[in-house]
């Protein structure tokens, strides 16, 4: 920006003595004046033009001219993006890439960062040139004729180094746009995966419910046996039956849910909330390295939502420097040419010359109440944007906190449940059956032994989810992927082939 300050400085010097060379008592005809108007019309005219930013989108990350087009191409219906098929070998990331192709959120956050892209040379251009015309309704008499009218052109300046601050300070608010738009799209992956990891807990719950319900007839199957043997009471039989009516219950709950849990998925990827969603495949557990200090820096200097907040901060500055020039005057340059015609007494000297007017004016800061109230609300807006930083920051670190308590507590349980309680539980059932079938064990017994099966089942497949569900918040907090060791694939199928067993 530097270089068209002095490129501008340039110009007016030229013009200055362009203007003096021409008319400073060089006898000049209609025509050649007329010329002369055109030529430095023309310097006014390319003056504003070569200010233009041609280039604002080159050197900004992820964004091009290019780039852009073919965006505003790819939303029209023909050109529309291929999306993925979703089926049940579909995983999360097939989901989150639906989502980024289809959600018109976060399409409409890149279209705001593009709209504050294209403000930048909007606000670095100089005002448009003003062509002034003047009819004298009553023509002036003047020693080399009469005056009939005048024509002229005007361009305003600036003070030096406003036009600068301005594009700095549209600058900052398109790169706070852009930090917009990156929080916009890791809170639609979240949402997809949170609403992902449910859906998938939902479709175990119910896998697990069925088992329990085939389960619970295999064992009021054995009741009855024994009852026709006379080895057994019959309110051992309506237990059976108890307990199944009350899985049926739940296993209806679980459907009906369905519908719930897919409309928020299909909500978020853009998709009819009534739309069909095959059961997530088997999700993995990923093992990752988390501590506590690393994740806080990572969030500090990632979090597009404190990114966005840090642009705010330096717009504010670059308010403050803009408002503070204010107190300098803007100048207009201007040219006019009075059109005159020949005398009709006598021939004098320069009969019928054109009057040609070089002018220039400068508006003066006379009203300094405005322009201190103008420095002040600039310099709150920048208090106001440190002190909503400092806000989000600690906001941020809470829920940071709590997800990563959330992620361990998650983990740990999965190796409780999965490793221990789990296949306990089901030899405590094989057990406890074995010992009704032999008549040293109550039918109580059994149907405890079910119920705890069911619930360290159910109580695993949550701990993956919620798993799921918390390294899908670190990472929106932390404002990237956060790497894994390794993966664990998750044992639902063993849950659910050991139920059989």
């Amino acid at each position: 920006m530097a270089g068209y300050y002095v490129e501008a400085e340039h110009f007016i010097s030229v013009a200055f003595i362009g203007w003096v060379n021409l008319f400073a008592g060089v006898d000049m005809s209609m025509s050649a004046v007329k010329k002369a108007f055109s030529v430095i019309s023309c310097l006014f005219l390319l003056g504003c033009a070569r200010n233009q930013v041609e280039n604002e989108f080159q050197g900004y990350p992820g964004v091009s001219r290019a780039t852009s087009k073919g965006y505003a191409a790819a939303t029209n219906a023909s050109d529309a993006p291929t999306l993925p098929e979703l089926n049940e070998s579909s995983g999360v990331s097939d989901y989150l890439a639906y989502a980024a192709l289809n959600n018109p959120g976060l399409q409409a956050a890149f279209d705001r960062w593009k709209a504050a892209l294209e403000r930048v040379p909007q606000v670095k251009a100089l005002p448009d040139p003003r062509f002034n015309y003047r009819y004298f309704i009553e023509e002036v008499e003047t020693r080399l004729g009469p005056q009939r009218q005048s024509y002229g052109i005007s361009q305003l300046f600036p003070w030096f180094g406003k036009l600068e601050l301005r594009g700095d300070v549209a600058m900052q608010a398109a790169h706070a746009a852009k930090k917009r738009y990156e929080a916009a799209r890791l809170k639609l992956f979240f949402e997809v995966r949170d609403a992902y990891y449910e859906y998938y807990y939902l479709g175990k719950s119910l896998a697990i419910t069925e088992q329990n319900v085939k389960l619970i007839a295999h064992l009021e199957n054995v009741a009855r046996s024994r009852y026709k043997a006379a080895a057994a009471s019959h309110p051992d039989v309506i237990r059976a039956q108890v307990e199944a009516g009350k899985l049926e219950d739940r296993q209806q709950t679980l459907l009906d849910l369905r519908e719930v849990i897919a409309a928020r998925l299909n909500a978020a990827l853009n998709r009819p909330v009534d739309m069909d969603i095959p059961w997530p495949a088997e999700v993995e557990v990923e093992d990752v390295n988390i501590t506590e200090a690393r994740m806080l820096a990572e969030m500090v200097r990632h979090n597009p939502d404190l990114g966005t907040l840090d642009f705010e901060i330096t717009k504010g500055k670059r308010g403050v420097d803009l408002a503070k020039k204010d107190y300098w005057p803007d100048f207009t340059l201007g040219f006019d040419v009075i059109d005159t015609d020949d005398s009709p007494v006598g021939s004098p000297g320069d009969n019928g010359k054109d009057a040609v007017i070089a002018g220039v004016t400068v508006a003066v800061p006379f009203w300094r109440d405005k322009y201190d109230a103008g420095v002040r609300e600039a310099l709150a807006r920048y208090y106001a944007a440190t002190r909503d930083r400092r806000e989000k920051e600690n906001a941020l670190e809470s829920q940071l906190k709590m997800a990563i308590y959330r992620f361990r507590d998650s983990q740990r349980k999965i190796d409780l449940y999965r490793d221990a309680l789990v296949p306990k539980a089901q030899e405590s059932l094989r057990v406890t059956e074995s010992a009704f079938r032999a008549g040293t064990g109550s039918f109580a017994d059994l149907i405890d032994a079910q119920r705890i099966l069911l619930e360290f089942s159910l109580a695993c497949e949550r701990a993956l989810a919620d798993c799921g569900q918390s390294l899908a918040k670190l990472e929106m907090l932390a404002g990237r992927r956060i790497s894994a060791k390794g993966n664990k694939t998750a044992g639902s199928n063993v849950i659910t082939n050991r139920i059989d067993q």
